[in-house]
């Protein structure tokens, strides 16, 4: 039996079944505990400082005894912290963000995925250079600046040369007024060699989801394929980072397996993150399994209800406070609302999980990963979010800056991030505004940026915004600031 141990680099030390497992039972046996919850609320809370706030976070059984508990008035408590920490850290900002699904080749058997191998129905594709330009194009026309690229596990039709030219194309498109500026990359598990040519290509966070952190079934869930190797695949954030890549993002597939086991797990290999590499997860993202072609969500036993979602999403928040925390829109409207009050801080918008689906007038669906629950266009997610008080950000200057892994944790740690957030975040709506925007997400575009600076008359912010974008376009500022 291998012993937990959070410094190890053996996913089954750091990620250890006895421990979750003692975790669980120390949950159950607390979660009416009154003065412990208490006091573990206490210890999340976020603490002002003299330069902005500190917290402290919490550890994964702290954690746990909070996702386990079931007192109305102490869950509703965490919801209120949780919101005190994602405004304490990043404000109201919200970052956006879209995937571009490169290929769906995929040689794994996983059985919640329809790019599965033995799935021989659903139309395989893989974007051409020329085809990836016309897509940018199209998002770059929707007023996009950050993607997360998407693509299957093939190392013939999917090589990693294939997503390095891939890469450089989307940077290479300047479209308009257009600029994909971050390109966060979501691929299966590799060498470190590779992702040090992914650093070098210019990437911005690895993403990889673990999609359960339960061994066995891990296995069971990915019984054919390079990715039934549970070690290679939990151990892939180390690599990354040993290769010089130091935003990577964490996640599981809520619903293959019990979310309780599956969240301590994240917890901990949060934990493991910060104590190796003194760096925790720079994003943490919270799918659901979806139905897709060939998969239905319902032969899964494990599934959760809006709102114990909501309440993961919040102990999340509270147990790694720092971290950037991801909703897509696999999630309906309502609930990404729900969401977005208990920390979330980015969301994806107008998003087509189809490979070669922007450049389509109908959305296809016979290459689509999953079902898109939020079928809104980007300006509609942009006004709604506006009329929410939440500002849309499209920055990418921590990045362009160099503020990234321990630099940016440093300052988001001190609660001084903020000080770059919320006057980069209103620079880049003012920007997506003026080039893209509908009349009416413009009106209250404006009107927001008024009460965000003081009630400045909206045609005076107007006149600052076109002038600041006027200056970063013509000298390449690195940062959006007012």
């Amino acid at each position: 039996m291998a012993v937990y141990n959070p410094k190890s680099l053996k996913a089954e030390e750091f990620i250890n079944d006895e421990e979750i497992l003692e975790t669980l039972a120390y949950a159950e046996a607390n979660k009416n505990n009154e003065a412990l919850i208490d006091e573990i609320l206490e210890k999340a809370r976020p603490v002002k400082t003299a330069t902005g706030c500190e917290c402290r976070g919490l550890t994964h059984r702290e954690a746990s005894v909070l996702l386990a508990c079931e007192i109305p008035e102490k869950i509703e408590k965490m919801y209120k912290i949780a919101e005190e920490i994602k405004l304490a850290f990043y404000g109201n900002r919200i970052v956006i963000f879209a995937p571009l699904y490169l290929s769906n080749y995929c040689i794994n058997g996983c059985v919640y995925c329809p790019y599965h191998l033995k799935n021989k129905h659903i139309a395989r594709r893989k974007l051409t250079q020329d085809e990836i330009r016309a897509e940018v194009i199209a998002l770059q026309d929707m007023g996009h600046k950050r993607l997360a690229i998407e693509s299957g596990e093939d190392p013939v039709n999917n090589p990693i040369e294939y997503i390095l030219e891939s890469i450089k194309t989307i940077y290479s498109v300047h479209h308009k007024n257009g600029d994909i500026r971050r390109v966060n990359v979501n691929i299966a598990a590799t060498t470190v060699e590779n992702y040090r040519k992914l650093k070098e290509a210019g990437i911005g966070t690895y993403i990889l989801f673990q999609e359960t952190y339960h061994k066995k079934s891990y296995e069971e869930l990915h019984p054919t394929g390079p990715k039934h190797d549970y070690a290679y695949h939990t151990e892939a954030m180390d690599r990354a980072m040993e290769g010089g890549i130091d935003d990577v993002g964490l996640g599981v597939l809520f619903g293959l397996e019990m979310y309780k086991y599956e969240f301590a797990g994240l917890i901990m290999h949060a934990e493991h993150l910060e104590a190796v590499h003194g760096v925790g997860p720079h994003t943490i993202s919270v799918p659901r399994v979806k139905k897709a072609d060939d998969i239905d969500p319902d032969m899964f036993d494990n599934g959760i209800d809006d709102d114990t979602f909501t309440k993961i999403a919040a102990c999340i928040r509270l147990a790694v406070p720092y971290t950037g925390m991801i909703v897509s829109t696999r999630e309906t409207e309502d609930v990404r609302k729900r969401l977005l009050q208990v920390g979330i801080s980015q969301v994806s918008g107008g998003s087509r999980t189809s490979v070669g689906g922007y450049t389509e007038e109908e959305r296809p669906h016979d290459t689509e990963q999953f079902d898109v629950s939020d079928q809104r266009s980007l300006d509609e997610v942009v006004k709604w979010l506006m009329e929410s008080d939440h500002i849309p950000s499209f920055c990418t200057a921590c990045y362009r800056a160099g503020r990234t892994g321990d630099r940016f944790m440093s300052l988001c740690k001190s609660g001084q991030i903020l000080n770059c957030c919320h006057p980069n975040a209103l620079m880049t709506l003012s920007e997506y505004l003026e080039d893209y925007a509908s009349p009416e997400t413009k009106k209250v575009g404006y009107e927001m940026i008024a009460r965000e600076l003081g009630n400045i008359p909206k045609d005076s912010v107007r006149k600052i915004a076109e002038q600041n974008i006027r200056d970063i376009r013509s000298s390449n500022r690195r940062d959006f600031r007012f």
